[in-house]
């Protein structure tokens, strides 16, 4: 207190420094971002859905090409009605055929005539063929006996062709198990094949060619008689000094009969993929 009895003024307390503690100190306040709401994906849809429209259109997409192709096809099969070529094996005839008597590695020689008749039953389809390569095998283990071919040619519509070739094998390895099959007395049955590629002509377009084969079954063949044993004939004398005719040998033996058959043969459409033939 003053001397005239009135209490002494005392200086205000520093700001911030209540009950003599320590000054504080100011905290900025932390800045916290609202959120907005969340932002759609563009587009508008979602991942699975867009997987299911894409499955969709694709699906329609080929739904629709194989109903085009439908109605081509349909549409070119009542114009020209279009059937495969037949193919008939008339004549087939072993003129030689001769098996090793070797027990481990037998092997033939031979040569097997054939006559085929090929008929186009169009009327406005024209095949056209490669090569022919002709081979022949028996018909129970499939023993070779020897091939050949045939040159390609031009197959109008509703024209008759007629093929001949020879199939010929020369010391060919077979198997010794299956050389039964091949009897030298006697008929035995064959297989026939001819393998080429044809193609499909109609009007100016051409097809692309695909590979075909010509199966014939069911024909029996007879290997040809053996000759028979030389024989000399002599001739008398014509005159006490004339000398003696030199002899005269037999005619050789006639080749084995022809077998008429008339088979038809089967016209497979031979699909390449990759290794595999079908």
């Amino acid at each position: 207190m003053s001397s005239n009895g009135k209490p002494t003024p005392q200086p205000p307390a520093a700001a911030g420094n209540g009950a003599g503690g320590p000054p504080k100190m100011y905290q900025r306040p932390i800045y916290r971002p609202q959120q907005g709401p969340a932002k759609r994906r563009r587009g508008g849809r979602s991942c699975p859905f867009s997987c299911c429209c894409c499955f969709f259109w694709t699906v329609l997409v080929i739904l629709l090409l194989a109903f085009i192709a439908a109605v081509v096809g349909g549409a070119f099969y009542l114009l020209y009605r279009p059937h495969r070529p037949a193919f008939t094996l008339s004549v087939a005839r072993v003129t030689k055929l001769s098996v090793s008597s070797s027990a481990t590695a037998p092997a033939v020689t031979d040569a097997i005539d054939v006559t085929l008749t090929a008929r186009n039953p169009n009327k406005k389809l024209v095949y056209f063929y490669d090569d022919f390569a002709v081979t022949a095998a028996t018909a129970a283990n499939a023993v070779p006996l020897g091939e050949g071919s045939v040159p390609g040619f031009a197959h109008e519509a509703g024209n008759i062709t007629v093929i001949k070739a020879t199939v010929s094998a020369s010391a060919l390895a077979i198997d010794p198990a299956a050389s039964s099959d091949i009897k030298k007395s006697g008929e035995f049955p064959i297989t026939v094949d001819l393998e080429t590629k044809a193609g499909v002509k109609v009007g100016g377009l051409k097809t692309k060619k695909i590979g075909i084969q010509v199966h014939c079954e069911g024909i029996k063949v007879a290997a040809p008689a053996p000759p028979p044993p030389a024989k000399k004939k002599k001739l008398a004398k014509a005159a006490a000094d004339a000398p003696a005719p030199a002899a005269v040998d037999d005619a050789p033996a006639p080749p084995a009969p022809a077998a008429t058959v008339a088979r038809v043969c089967q016209v497979r459409i031979r699909v390449k993929i990759w290794k595999w033939t079908f």
